[in-house]
């Protein structure tokens, strides 16, 4: 509350650390910073790591990077502080046993010990009878004293919530109206794992409460999960937020944005070199259409011009010639030195350089032969056709393959070092049964525009994990692309944990 006893907007973007900063964090985070900056209220920043299996301290330290330099800031988070920490959930685990505990005294939440394979069985049989797919409730008929004890004799169990069997729930969304969901189509969902973590669910209804945030500003695929949100709050009994839910965005073909057609980490566009206040102008393109004449514009103009209530609910597209042109306005607009700083900034330090001048030394005999050697890598796409990879011992499927395996396997590697690269290459190279010189070709063509260039390994290293997966879908593309049928052939043949990058 203000002084006036008015409650404060307090608004956040919760991203989860287990890969890449996404073009969508920004674009959520961009709306929530907006409404509270124009209602004088707070913008906050959580680090959900409640998935300990895939969330890792370098996905963190990139999306953080990432959103700092798009120059959005934020009031409260990990790295700032705040009165309303810890911001990593992580660190929130005796909170939210508190409130689960809280949850099975009052009847709200049942402990379910179903074994995998029970639970296996019984989607199973769901399936084939063509019913939804939801927990049946066998657990909520144990007697509490019963639950209590097996619960104290180690036996493993999850905590559930507790949904009614009938009724309707009302979605009051703040751009949609009301949306009702009835109360058969929700699953009595998991809030506390059989390691005492909780889930998303749980976690994210209890801190939203605690670090009294007011409105809720997320995407659109979180809508279904809104009527076990809300059951929470009034379970607990807690106001809940404003809810809003704004639109996914969109390939030109109307699609879900994804890496499969388009590149959609921040990191990518940073070193493509779009300037981050292109990129914000583009996003808030997307939230707020500009009046005729009017779409170069700042984040305060933004922030001034927002209403989340008139937000368009059709899916915006991400139109890269579009944000190519505004890029090129605000270059133009920039002053000579101003441009020579930003350019220097982006490609031109003394460390990146250094790297490079050690790759290229032993390969050139003149200085003018180092703009050359290194242009692949200040590069953006490469003028990469299937004439491009004539010459190579490999027949066109196995390069498709090649490529698209090592697309997938990089995407799943927390790290991206020299030393990943050449594992992986290499582990490539070994899976289809081929010699790695042979095999370097390909990825010489496809990360260098060249059968041979600088180190193949330092240089993609130098070149990072979103131009590198860029370069292997465009030379991917030149060569026929992967059909459906093949991606799950391939990612089947894998070794296992390899393909787990694929479904991104």
């Amino acid at each position: 509350m203000d002084s006036s006893g008015v409650r404060r907007v307090r608004t956040r973007v919760a991203p989860s650390p287990t890969g890449d900063p996404h073009v969508g964090t920004a674009y959520v985070a961009l709306v929530n910073y907006c409404f509270a900056k124009k209602h004088g209220g707070d913008f906050l920043l959580r680090i959900e790591d409640t998935d300990a299996a895939r969330s890792t301290p370098e996905s963190e330290r990139a999306i953080l990077a990432a959103l700092h330099w798009t120059g959005l800031s934020w009031d409260e988070g990990p790295d700032v502080g705040g009165p309303n920490g810890p911001y990593r959930q992580s660190e929130r685990s005796a909170i939210y046993k508190r409130y689960s505990d809280e949850l099975l005294e009052k009847g709200h939440a049942f402990r379910c010990f179903c074994t995998p394979e029970r639970l296996d069985a019984m989607r199973a049989a769901q399936r084939a009878s063509g019913i939804p797919q939801k927990y049946d409730g066998l657990c909520t008929a144990i007697p509490p004293d019963e639950s209590a004890r097996r619960a104290a004799s180690g036996e493993p169990f999850v905590v559930r919530m507790k949904v009614p069997p009938t009724g309707v729930c009302v979605v009051n969304d703040a751009a949609r109206g009301p949306v009702p969901f009835e109360y058969a189509t929700v699953d009595m969902q998991v809030l506390m794992k059989s390691d005492g973590l909780p889930t998303y669910h749980l976690a994210n209804v209890v801190d939203d409460h605690l670090m009294e945030i007011t409105h809720v500003i997320r995407g659109e695929e979180w809508m279904p999960s809104a009527p076990k949100h809300l059951l929470l709050y009034s379970y607990f009994g807690w106001e809940p937020p404003v809810l809003m839910h704004v639109p996914l965005l969109r390939n030109p073909d109307k699609s879900k944005l994804s890496k499969r057609k388009n590149p959609t980490g921040i990191l990518f566009y940073e070193r493509m070199g779009y300037l981050p206040e292109a990129l914000l102008n583009f996003l808030g393109l997307l939230l707020a259409p500009a009046p005729e004449g009017e779409e170069v514009f700042d984040v305060a103009t933004l922030t001034e011009r927002l209403d989340i209530t008139k937000i368009s609910l059709g899916g915006p597209v991400f139109d890269v010639a579009k944000l190519d042109w505004l890029n090129g306005q605000y270059l133009r607009a920039l002053s000579t030195d101003e441009l020579l700083a930003r350019t220097q900034s982006w490609g031109f330090d003394r460390d990146r350089l250094e790297k490079i001048a050690e790759l290229a030394k032993s390969r050139v005999e003149r200085l003018s032969d180092l703009v050359p050697a290194a242009a692949f890598l200040f590069a953006g796409r490469l003028a990469v056709t299937k004439e491009t990879f004539a010459g190579a011992k490999l027949a066109y499927d196995e390069m498709r393959k090649a490529l698209a395996l090592a697309m997938w396997r990089f995407d799943a590697e927390r790290s991206f070092d020299k030393e990943t690269v050449e594992r992986v290459l290499k582990g490539v190279g070994e899976m289809l049964g081929v010699k790695f010189r042979d095999l370097s070709r390909v990825y010489y063509v496809a990360m260098t525009g060249s059968p041979t260039s600088l180190p193949l390994f330092d240089s993609m290293a130098l070149l990072g994990r979103d131009i590198v997966r860029e370069r292997l879908r465009v030379a991917l593309d030149a060569l026929g692309g992967v059909s459906a049928k093949e991606q799950k052939e391939w990612q089947r043949a894998a070794p296992p944990g390899d393909a787990n990058g694929a479904a991104a």
